[in-house]
């Protein structure tokens, strides 16, 4: 193998810089030809690959977002689809992907295998957290990091006129953000999709903390949550006690953004690094995975079917260390 190519694609994570900055050191160390794919499969579909060197990923590892960008594309969907972005690549002398997505990215990954037999690796990146074989995906300690902080301040001026905030983090199918920032800054409660929310439950606490005058909470929601959200959990709440100054707060695409915090750029080093070597080495359609801080191998197949689930003893302890 002498050429190979490396895209980002589906929604944008902190580290990813950090990861596509290795994958090309690495490639170029060893000889191989290394070319970048703008846009994702929408933009392998379209041609938009050109050939990196060294220098292009340099001071990129403290940058958010992707030099490479991203999209969506339905038309890599169809065969049709994938049979232009199969010969783009054929033109272009690419033998193999090194892909830094989630899962769609490597469904994706796995269709032009059985098609056309063209090995790829990937690499986790989604601030959700929620891929199987790896215990950490790229972006995620970043984005629960700059939950964590925007949490705080909402804290701030919750406590100054006594307030309840519901704050909306992102999460649409995983409540990993939700949980760890929700324990890391305290939060009463905590709702995520992946259990159902006892209101009842909620609503009784919030009637034992007026009797205890404790007129400050904080509770995190998942976007994804039953309920719909912050606002709608606002407004649930106060149809009950409409007497409560209860704000909505939805810290949206600000996760996404910033710069990635050490552990992030530190572990997409890693899996950048053990991407290329992966390749080399002949290994296919196989993930980069952290596991008690080792590098694994994840069948794509594993990945794409599995979501890591999650951890019950921790909402157990939310639930406890705020009462």
């Amino acid at each position: 193998m002498k050429k190979i190519a490396l895209m980002t694609s589906g929604g944008d994570a902190p580290g990813m810089n950090a990861a596509i900055r290795a994958v090309v050191r690495t490639a170029l160390y060893n000889k191989l030809e290394i070319f970048g794919i703008r846009r994702g499969y929408q933009g392998m579909i379209e041609g938009d690959i050109f050939e990196m060197e060294t220098t292009s990923v340099s001071n990129i590892i403290q940058r958010g977002g992707t030099i490479l960008k991203t999209a969506r594309s339905k038309e890599f969907m169809t065969v049709e689809g994938r049979k232009k972005a199969y010969a783009q690549l054929k033109k272009n002398g690419i033998e193999g992907l090194i892909l830094i997505g989630g899962d769609g990215t490597f469904k994706g990954a796995n269709a032009f295998f059985n098609e056309f037999s063209l090995p790829a690796v990937g690499i986790p990146g989604t601030i959700d957290n929620d891929i199987a074989g790896t215990d950490y995906t790229l972006g995620f300690d970043t984005a629960v990091n700059t939950a964590v902080e925007a949490i705080d301040k909402i804290r701030d001026t919750a406590e100054a006129h006594d307030r309840m905030f519901i704050v909306e983090v992102m999460g649409r199918d995983a409540g990993y953000i939700a949980l760890n920032s929700g324990i890391a800054c305290g939060a009463e409660d905590i709702l995520v999709p992946e259990l159902s929310t006892d209101f009842k439950a909620i609503l009784k606490r919030i009637s034992s903390d007026k009797r205890r005058k404790k007129l400050v909470n904080i509770i995190v929601v998942a976007e994804g949550d039953e309920f719909g959200g912050a606002e709608a959990v606002r407004k649930k709440i106060i149809e009950k006690y409409p007497e409560i100054d209860v704000r909505a707060t939805i810290l949206g695409h600000i996760q996404r953004g910033g710069s990635p915090s050490y552990f992030d750029r530190v572990q997409a080093s890693r899996m950048g690094f053990a991407a290329v070597n992966a390749m080399i080495a002949g290994k296919t359609q196989v993930m980069i995975g952290l596991e008690n801080q080792k590098i694994i191998y994840t069948p794509f197949a594993h990945a794409i079917k599995e979501h890591t689930p999650l951890n019950l003893d921790m909402m157990e302890m939310a639930r406890i260390l705020a009462s």
